[in-house]
């Protein structure tokens, strides 16, 4: 059962947790990195830690304050290596963020806790639910991918050519990726508002909706400005895991797991979750018609609730 902290010492005493609704930290890992830590909501609510997207931040997609306090939830965002203010890990696969997680999970004395991932951070969050069976109780995957070696699955059926390009440069090489990935994140470092305006070309017509809004937009472009402000390295590295052998197998996930996925998706289309379902053995099924990529924006309070029931 979830055992609520005590008092928070990790946490500024001074400052207005409850006027910000938000907190950061810097929490260093055993080999000394550093991992940028970021709290929302209700901090004696239940633990859940929300994983980003790629490329992405700690300050990405997330309900509002008032939805985690009325959900009770507490909710743990981080930087994964080599995003924002977190220190590279590289060669990281798939399967290291369990142990980033676990890491800050010691960190804040949680015993146990919910794991989300949105897109690029699915994979890590199913990593978590195989690697952290008696911690991380429960997981959710929205519009996530599949592995790569995945049998029986077109991987790249129904992908737009832009996700295709960075998957065919990772198994050209690490080099290849790296120049590729660096100079699209000049232009987002140099314009993160035109490059979240540039994204519409590639979107369905319910993403576009959901990107059209003045809040989300802006969202987005805190979000990839933090994320890539200094390099690409977690980008390339996040594409680079994903590419290669995720180092856990999805079958031996034994928590419950929820999987999202909007139909329409065109950046990870919906055959790598069915795919995924079949294969892990507590797995829900959600596949949203008339729904695509962002779509999980929308669903992302009804899931935090379905995580800490």
């Amino acid at each position: 059962m979830y055992q609520p902290p005590g008092p928070c010492p990790y946490l500024p005493r001074t400052g207005t947790y409850g006027g910000r609704h938000d907190v950061g930290q810097v929490i260093r890992t055993k080999d000394g990195r550093k991992l940028a830590v970021e709290h929302h909501g209700n901090l004696r609510g239940r633990p859940v830690f929300l994983l980003h997207g790629t490329p992405g931040s700690r300050l990405g997609p997330a309900p509002r304050s008032a939805v985690l306090y009325r959900l009770g939830v507490h909710l743990i965002t981080f930087d994964r290596p080599g995003y924002g203010d977190s220190d590279r890990l590289p060669g990281r696969p798939v399967a290291h963020a369990a142990a980033d997680v676990e890491t800050i999970a010691d960190a804040l004395d949680l015993a146990e806790f919910a794991v989300v991932g949105r897109s690029g951070g699915a994979p890590h969050a199913l990593a978590c639910a195989a690697l952290l069976p008696r911690r991380a109780v429960r997981a959710a995957s929205l519009v996530g991918l599949a592995p790569r070696d995945a049998r029986g699955l077109d991987w790249f059926d129904g992908m737009t050519a832009a996700n295709v390009r960075e998957y065919v440069n990772a198994a050209a090489g690490h080099r290849q990726l790296t120049a590729a990935l660096e100079f699209r994140s000049v232009g987002i470092r140099s314009d993160p508002a035109g490059s979240v305006a540039d994204m519409h070309r590639d979107l369905s017509d319910s993403d576009r909706g959901i990107v059209s809004d003045t809040g989300i937009r802006a969202m987005l472009v805190r979000n990839f400005a933090e994320a890539l402000r200094s390099s690409a390295d977690g980008w390339v590295d996040d594409v680079m895991a994903f590419a290669n052998d995720w180092e856990f197998r999805p079958q031996d996930i034994s928590a419950p797991v929820l999987l999202w996925h909007g139909e329409d998706d065109v950046f990870a289309p919906v055959a790598h979750t069915r795919w995924l379902a079949e294969r892990i053995p507590r797995a829900e099924l959600v596949v949203e018609r008339g729904a695509a990529h962002f779509g999980a924006l929308r669903v992302l309070a009804r899931v935090l609730s379905w995580a800490t029931r």
